[in-house]
């Protein structure tokens, strides 16, 4: 590891993703770890220039404040102590913060602006190269940004003793299962393996209406053909995950509660053992979109706007038919196409249409018809936790419900979802 790094230890601050972004961006490599790390397990971490004590609301565990061990405080390099209770003010206008930050990196700690994603990708190759050795890695590869990054990434560091099995369970959107076998299997030249399992899943899911329900399905019969893909290859020792640092935070530390649990693979069984390789796990999502550029992986992967595991199958409202399913992701990659021509794609956080298990009564042709209605959300949020609408121009609107309802089969109408979180979620199921 050539990076310089900033240790911030957690003494129940909830802003310690925060601090470790603002680190980062300055050009310093930072972790969070436990406020009761040892010395050793700290004297273990490289190139460690500065570490910084980040107090805050949940300080107090079990009736006693946490504290670092005074070996930490006595240990040979500077220690900043934070707390945002108020006792030591830190800075809440972000350039006093910076100016403060800069101050004790540079100024006191001497570290070097050293962290970049040339150094951060050559430095995970070697990682990657020492722990597989000449052993092979098995990766599912979703065409989801984490598991597109972490594949391109350990193609670069191992090769072909990487096998890519891409299933589509035939509730993806336009394109991706044709653009996911054209950068792996053709442009990066890895080893990939297509599954198109599109009757099986859809056959599981006839009839289903509960979202949860269709979940559970979707989850569970992925696992069965990615172990069945797994069991078919031999001598694969090594699971790749796009396990990043965000995954790790929610899971909980010893001060935060856990947001969710995080299973990348869906949860697979255990009788698969395979040691994980994780390369993507330090890093947070810009980073990891940062990553993938660097990579050379083309932007529509890179920049894929977040995207449910259960794919468009919890955009088919209700009982997945396979009309309607067509009609979700036809609708899907108009507005994608119009958002994209008109400068929205890159401003407005997640935007889809969604069709729900309804028809209403329209003209076609000076004829009567009973069709579906397409539903289109367009939201903004910072932490997925609260979600406002985006103002889509009218004109635009008017210009998407023309192609809409003109392009798409068994369509007549267009609504626009204009609720925000709250009351409404961003996706409808």
């Amino acid at each position: 590891m050539k990076q310089d790094m900033i240790v911030i230890l957690d003494l129940g601050s909830e802003e310690n993703p925060k601090i470790a972004r603002e680190i980062r961006a300055l050009g310093v490599y930072s972790e969070i770890h436990p406020h009761d790390i040892t010395l050793e397990e700290l004297k273990a971490l490289p190139n460690v220039k500065g570490i910084i004590l980040n107090g805050g609301p949940n300080r107090v565990v079990d009736g006693v404040e946490i504290d670092a061990s005074k070996d930490i405080y006595n240990y040979e390099v500077p220690v900043l102590l934070v707390d945002h209770k108020g006792d030591e003010p830190w800075p809440t206008d972000d350039e006093e913060r910076k100016a403060a930050l800069s101050n004790f990196i540079f100024g006191i700690c001497g570290a070097e602006a050293n962290w970049n994603m040339e150094n951060f990708i050559s430095d995970q190759v070697e990682l990657i190269r020492n722990q597989v050795g000449d052993k092979k890695v098995l990766l599912a590869l979703s065409g989801g940004v984490d598991s597109s990054v972490v594949a391109a990434l350990l193609v670069k560091a191992i090769g072909k003793q990487l096998t890519c099995v891409h299933v589509n369970h035939g509730l993806l959107r336009k394109g991706e299962p044709e653009q996911v076998c054209k950068v792996f299997g053709e442009e990066l030249d890895a080893n990939l393996v297509y599954v198109d399992a599109t009757d099986r899943f859809l056959d599981k899911l006839a009839g289903v209406s509960d979202p949860e329900q269709k979940r559970k399905i979707i989850g569970g019969e992925f696992i069965r053909v990615f172990e069945e893909e797994a069991r078919k290859l031999d001598g694969i020792e090594f699971l790749g995950q796009g396990t990043i640092y965000p995954d790790i935070i929610e899971s909980g530390t010893k001060t935060v509660k856990t947001v969710k649990s995080h299973h990348n693979v869906g949860g697979l069984p255990e009788d698969l053992q395979f040691e994980l390789v994780e390369p993507l796990k330090m890093l947070f999502k810009d980073e990891v979109r940062a990553c993938g550029r660097a990579l050379g992986l083309p932007s529509a992967m890179v920049d894929r706007q977040p995207f449910p595991g259960p794919g468009l199958g919890v955009r088919c409202l209700g009982a997945i038919t396979r009309d309607r399913l067509e009609a979700v992701r036809e609708s899907d990659a108009i507005l994608r196409e119009e958002f994209d021509k008109n400068g929205l794609a890159g401003k407005v956080w997640q935007y889809f249409t969604a069709i729900p298990d309804i028809k209403s009564v329209g003209v076609r042709d000076n004829k009567r018809v009973d069709e579906w209605c397409v539903i289109i959300r367009a939201v903004n949020t910072v932490d997925a936790m609260t979600a406002t609408v985006e103002n889509v121009p009218f004109e635009l609107l008017q210009h998407i419900t023309t192609r809409i309802t003109n392009e798409v089969k068994g369509v007549n109408r267009v609504l626009f979802d204009l609720t925000p979180k709250p009351t409404g979620t961003i996706e409808w199921e």
